[in-house]
């Protein structure tokens, strides 16, 4: 397992334990310079998500590392907001881009409350603030307890620009205050 690999099975991990609603306690690593160097389309920031077959749109915030080392989420109180984790690749790029958003907050539903829906063929767009769109297709959409987050499989090395898509799911545990899942979507250039 390459380093970096290793880093997002830890990083994970710690989120995944730490539940949603709050900073998860992973740590990242930074994206390795072979999984940028190659890109499928230049490197732009991105700027926006639509998904419609959930009527799902949220401009994206950057989601960087806490003072701690575990990963930003975006703001739990503004539920409708997603963000991206800018350390690994860029939709677009080779790698695997991962996009965040919350199943609900705040009593409010989130942006990804409905991602447990998306099958195979479903389209996902990335606006990016040069103006151009990367568009993906659904490949999978998998429920996995949080216990066994496929941490080589979500952030491993691709040969190509993939994108996921993770919130959480299942249950909630009350005394956790944590979804026992996660929602996971693999999607690949349309």
């Amino acid at each position: 397992m390459g380093r970096r690999v290793w880093w997002l099975v830890v990083l994970i991990g710690l989120a995944l334990v730490g539940g949603c609603a709050g900073s998860p306690a992973h740590r990242p690593a930074p994206a390795s310079e072979s999984s940028t160097a190659q890109q499928f389309q230049p490197a732009a920031e991105p700027g926006a998500v639509d998904i419609p077959r959930i009527g799902a749109h949220s401009t994206l915030v950057p989601l960087g590392l806490n003072a701690d080392q575990t990963i930003e989420v975006p703001p739990v109180g503004t539920p409708g907001q997603a963000g991206w984790y800018s350390y690994g690749p860029a939709p677009g790029e080779v790698g695997p881009a991962v996009i965040l958003g919350h199943v609900d907050g705040g009593g409010r539903q989130g942006i990804f409350h409905r991602l447990r829906e998306l099958v195979p063929g479903d389209e996902v767009s990335v606006s990016r603030k040069d103006g151009s769109v990367v568009r993906f297709a659904v490949s999978r959409t998998e429920q996995i307890d949080k216990d066994v987050f496929p941490s080589e499989a979500v952030y491993g090395d691709t040969a190509g620009p993939e994108l996921r898509l993770i919130t959480c799911g299942g249950s909630f545990d009350r005394d956790a205050h944590s979804y026992r899942d996660n929602i996971i979507v693999f999607a690949v250039p349309a």
